[in-house]
């Protein structure tokens, strides 16, 4: 078993530093993140726009029973912004109204893409920390639909900072593509964050997975990964090549392991074990149905024990 990716050890610390500045870990989703103990979060979906209203409120009462249940289990709920093209409602204000009395709002860690216009997106940042939210993931966002106000995600996350600077950030990278150059953006000291999520990666990605780990290693980076695993809720090859526009998809290595006669929880559960076994302990699950997320995270939970 290689050791974990990020330990306490490895971070550099000030004991001058005031409580709750970001540098000292910006709230308890980074401090989790740099613990090093095991963590499946779970990403959820705000229910679409261009829905009916009763279907809208009906979406939003799920999602809401489904964020109570999954937080009780010592995790954290990550919620998107217009994830893939889709158009979501607003996930701050709907967060503020329904659950601010129920669930601790640091345990909740929005999304924020630049496709808004940027005094929305400042004012998001803004309104999240006086929610409670301890933590904000920034990102460029889909490249169809609106234009970003800016070009880069990390060009954002520096507005962010210098307006809002006890708001711990998140940024993102792509174990898919160049190793090298993607630390490199990590490395950069305009990144302006304290951890990042990956694009989602499975156990049939494995050597492109080791080659960013080796090269995030080397550079000992202060920065804390949360890796993306995908649920595939089926094989269907049309589903699959759809989704195959937005995200990598190992189409003929989901639709052998579906043939092979594993449920869907089976192969996430495959992805993770894989990520664990290369030092990995600290997932975000993508494409669950937050009507079941709660029941998938136990049977997940379930079949892989305790970590190793």
């Amino acid at each position: 078993m290689i050791p974990s990716l990020v330990t306490p050890s490895s971070l550099p610390t000030d004991p001058s530093l005031e409580p709750g500045s970001v540098a000292r870990a910006g709230g308890i989703f980074v401090e989790r993140l740099r613990s090093g103990r095991p963590l499946i979060a779970i990403e959820l979906r705000p229910p679409r726009v261009d829905t009916t209203r009763q279907r809208s409120i009906d979406s939003w009462i799920d999602l809401h029973h489904a964020v109570r249940r999954i937080v009780r289990r010592d995790t954290f709920v990550l919620l998107t912004d217009d994830a893939v093209g889709l158009k979501e409602e607003e996930n701050l204000e709907h967060l503020r109204n329904n659950l601010a009395q129920a669930v601790d709002p640091a345990r909740l860690v929005p999304f924020l893409t630049c496709k808004h216009p940027i005094d929305y997106c400042l004012m998001h940042a803004d309104r999240a920390l006086s929610n409670g939210h301890e933590s904000l993931v920034v990102l460029g966002g889909d490249r169809t639909g609106p234009e970003r106000c800016v070009g880069h995600a990390f060009e954002l996350r520096e507005r962010v900072r210098a307006r809002i600077p006890g708001l711990a950030l998140g940024g993102w990278a792509n174990p898919h593509r160049d190793p090298k150059a993607q630390v490199d953006f990590l490395e950069d000291s305009r990144f302006t964050g304290e951890f990042f999520l990956t694009q989602v990666v499975s156990h049939h990605d494995l050597p492109a997975v080791e080659a960013f780990l080796k090269e995030l290693r080397a550079r000992e980076l202060p920065i804390s990964p949360l890796f993306g695993v995908f649920y595939y809720r089926s094989a269907k090859l049309a589903t699959l090549e759809r989704l195959a526009a937005y995200l990598p998809i190992p189409i003929e290595g989901i639709r052998r392991d579906f043939e092979s006669g594993l449920k869907a929880i089976e192969v996430c559960a495959k992805t993770v074990a894989s990520l664990r076994d290369l030092g990995v302990n600290q997932v975000y699950l993508s494409n669950l149905p937050f009507r079941v997320a709660p029941k998938r995270l136990n049977e997940l939970e379930d079949l892989l024990g305790a970590p190793g």
